[in-house]
């Protein structure tokens, strides 16, 4: 089973900070109103024309003033410290505004072009028109594109975070930074050039192992559901609406109800790890921790031993290890190694080679008879006494193949 799968928690922190500082309105002319409030108390910049509602949406409007700025650093810091600073295991990334790579079919996204290398292509007047086009697509293909979304950057930093936590799921990465979209203008006529939307995004991918996905995702929720709640006069306007994206994965949004009608303010996804394959083509086997059901796995016990006399711990293991195997247990004799490595590096080792659990013997063992026992499901430490052993992990096995 991999291990790459993603929650997607996304907000839009300052995209439509306006509308959440309405008052009571009852329509299209309340709402401009508000915006032209907005406008004459520096919360935006600019003039009137250049502020109607659907150009703050699309994020196509001048820019905010100096109060808007404020409030917007506000909200963002407000989302930053709930769901970073004081939260263990989310981790600070950053990434570049445009993203690397080729263009993908039907991707719309702005590329960043050199105007100088297209008046090159341009004015070269040996080119026929069959070379001149198949030169700009080239040119658009291997040039960056502006991002639209934080979730190339977190993709990014997967591995480094993975050794942050010791190969150890779930935790979090969170950004907050600017991202570009085409914007549609009505008063355009087909086929002509598109503007470019701008929004804050803020944004926390948090990766867990696939079977725990569905509850993180409902935990999630129910938290953005809370922080937002606690800002509102009304906490009952906002609500949530399951969705789903092009590719049949599932998700949520969650909906303020203004005056004129509901608007999303924040969507959470669960992703799979189709974007982490997506990523890094070629390195599967670094984004998988094998899982096997315990029936299947080919070893059940790995034996370790920790610090202490040498002889006797091994002895002790020795021992364990014989006991087991008389039971029908297959036990990995790790403390045989004569590599040293870390308990984080065994982690992963037995992790990724499907062992069900971890015994280290210490000289804790030889003093009160506890042993150390890690669980590869749970990542769970817990001490036992060493007699209890055998007996747990019979019980355990049988009652997994009833499942």
């Amino acid at each position: 089973m991999r291990s790459g799968g993603a929650v997607r928690v996304c907000s839009r922190v300052c995209r439509r900070w306006l509308s959440g500082c309405a008052g009571p309105a009852d329509g299209p002319e309340d709402r401009e109103a508000l915006v032209d409030l907005c406008r004459r108390r520096h919360f935006l910049s600019g003039t009137p024309q250049q502020h109607s509602p659907a150009a703050l949406l699309s994020g196509c409007h001048p820019g905010f003033g100096p109060l808007g700025v404020e409030l917007r650093k506000n909200l963002a810091s407000q989302w930053w410290s709930t769901m970073v600073v004081f939260r263990e295991q989310v981790f600070a990334v950053d990434a570049l505004h445009h993203e690397p790579g080729p263009s993908q079919p039907g991707d719309s996204a702005f590329r960043l072009v050199s105007p100088e290398c297209i008046r090159e292509i341009l004015q070269d007047k040996e080119l026929s028109k069959e070379q001149l086009v198949a030169f700009l697509e080239n040119l658009l293909k291997t040039s960056g594109k502006l991002r639209e979304t934080l979730l190339h950057g977190a993709l990014e930093h997967y591995f480094n975070g993975l050794d942050l936590v010791n190969r150890k799921l779930p935790y979090g990465l969170a950004q907050i930074g600017v991202c570009f979209h085409p914007v549609s203008d009505t008063k355009q006529i087909p086929g002509s050039v598109k503007r470019i939307g701008e929004k804050t995004e803020a944004s926390l991918v948090w990766f867990t192992p696939a079977r725990t996905s569905s509850q993180w995702f409902d935990f999630w929720l129910r938290h953005r559901l809370l922080w937002w709640r606690k800002f509102a006069m009304s906490p009952s306007d906002f609500s949530s609406t399951d969705c789903e994206d092009e590719a049949g994965r599932k998700g949520s949004k969650l909906y303020y109800s203004f005056p004129w009608g509901k608007e999303p303010v924040e969507t959470l996804w669960n992703l799979g790890d189709q974007e982490l394959l997506h990523m890094y083509p070629g390195s599967t086997s670094r984004l998988q921790v094998l899982k096997l059901h315990p029936c299947l796995a080919p070893i059940k016990v790995a034996l370790d031993a920790g610090k202490g006399p040498t002889a006797e711990l091994r002895q002790v293991c020795q021992g364990l290890l014989n006991e087991l195997l008389e039971n029908g247990i297959s036990v990995w004799p790790g403390y045989l190694e004569t590599v040293q490595s870390s308990l984080e590096q065994l982690y992963a080792k037995y992790d990724e080679m499907s062992i069900l659990f971890m015994v280290l013997v210490t000289e804790t063992t030889l003093e009160r008879g506890l042993i150390q026992l890690r669980s590869r499901d749970t990542t769970m430490k817990e001490m036992m006494h060493i007699s209890k052993l055998k007996d747990f992990l019979i019980k355990y096995l049988a009652s997994a193949t009833k499942v």
